[in-house]
């Protein structure tokens, strides 16, 4: 399938967008899995086959012709009779290499039609309706998995939600960028998560534990009692789960520590998940020396009269802005925290990772940042989220 074709004709990416299942062979368009019903009044499933005019090599023009073909038998009324307002002729004939037809069909509107969703989108209209009532699952847009054939996407298929939405421009502020992700406790996992499916360069994942069962209920999705019980390392886990999606998400087995702190040199943003301050301290000195920015966060939980209380916490820190980091972020280990032991609070994960990919979405310049807060935090109890640490 030429992508770039479609990518560059509104009217291929309407159709692609809203979930029919096309292609590009041979000048030819072919949309399959079109539902129709037989004659014996069973529902199949045919292929439209259409020829492409171009205005370039990269955008199509207006269809010269109204006519279209099909392949696969003859579509019918749900009673078993033809569709006679298409019938036009039934001689099977080979087009190109692999693309055989059965039928000729002929529709035509007043004034032509205007585009190729236009032409498509109408004779799959007339030819599906039969099926769809005898059948209300059916659908001529089963929404397929479309592998994308360009060498240079970190993708393993297409992102047709970037594409509905218009977002590929925007979403390409991300191109290059090389994330680590330092930590896959709850928080990190769910950074990963969100992480994975934007168009960032490499994905590095750095954690020397292994993947455990009290691990599961805090993570994105649902782990299998095989999987558990082959207590794979965490970072080996997410990256055989999250490279189905993202080609570059880069296991490292392993603590950062002194001797192998150099490996962040090459991020352009760094993640800090990690549960001892003094761990954190260490790589914020390291990554403020070396300039790369990064989110910090953190989760402090306790009980108090039978309910959890706490507050999540995210900072950020960059060469320009680090002034508040002695204030914000603990320096030293603390035990008072009953998230060490009751840490099956996956809803607050959640939240504190898509904080934290909110602010370096923001940083990335993907969403529009008016205040600039390199410390955010929110308090369960109350319900509230403040901002503070501005920068102009």
């Amino acid at each position: 399938m030429s992508q770039q074709l479609i990518n560059h004709s509104p009217d291929l990416k309407q159709l692609r967008d809203e979930g029919y299942s096309i292609a590009v062979c041979g000048g030819y368009l072919l949309i399959h899995h079109i539902p129709y019903v037989n004659s014996n009044k069973e529902i199949k499933l045919g292929t439209l086959v259409t020829k492409l005019s171009l205005s370039n090599n990269t955008s199509t023009a207006k269809p010269q012709t109204h006519v279209i073909y099909f392949t696969g038998e003859h579509p019918c009324n749900k009673d078993g009779s033809c569709i006679t307002q298409i019938m036009n002729s039934s001689v099977s004939q080979t087009l190109h290499e692999g693309i055989t037809i059965n039928h000729t069909f002929s529709n035509k509107p007043p004034n032509g039609y205007d585009n190729y969703y236009h032409q498509v989108s109408r004779y799959a209209e007339i030819i599906s309706a039969p099926a769809k009532s005898l059948d209300d699952t059916v659908t001529e847009k089963p929404f397929d998995v479309i592998i994308d054939e360009d060498p240079d996407t970190v993708f393993q298929y297409l992102d047709t939600n970037s594409s509905r939405a218009n977002l590929n421009m925007i979403n390409a502020k991300f191109n290059g960028q090389k994330i680590a992700i330092i930590g896959l406790g709850g928080t990190g996992a769910y950074i990963l998560d969100l992480v994975a499916k934007t168009p960032v360069q490499e994905v590095h994942l750095f954690d020397g534990d292994a993947f455990l069962l009290h691990n599961a209920f805090r993570s994105p999705g649902a782990a299998s009692n095989e999987q558990l019980n082959n207590k794979f390392r965490k970072v080996h886990y997410y990256a055989g789960i999250y490279s189905n999606m993202h080609k570059n998400v880069i296991p490292h087995d392993y603590y950062i520590n002194n001797q192998n702190l150099d490996e962040l040199r090459q991020m352009n943003y760094v993640f800090i998940c990690v549960d001892k301050n003094s761990v954190r301290k260490n790589l914020m000195d390291y990554l403020l020396n070396a300039a790369i920015p990064f989110i910090d966060v953190g989760l402090g939980v306790n009980t108090v009269d039978d309910c959890l209380i706490g507050t999540i916490r995210v900072t950020t820190g960059t060469s320009l802005k680090n002034d508040h980091l002695i204030d914000r972020v603990p320096g030293e280990d603390n035990d008072n925290n009953d998230y060490g032991t009751n840490i099956q609070i996956a809803d607050l994960n959640v939240l504190n990772a898509a904080l934290a990919v909110i602010k370096w979405k923001k940083m990335s310049g993907f969403y529009q940042d008016l205040e600039k807060e390199h410390h955010s935090t929110y308090s369960i109890n109350v319900a509230q989220l403040l901002n503070e640490d501005l920068t102009a």
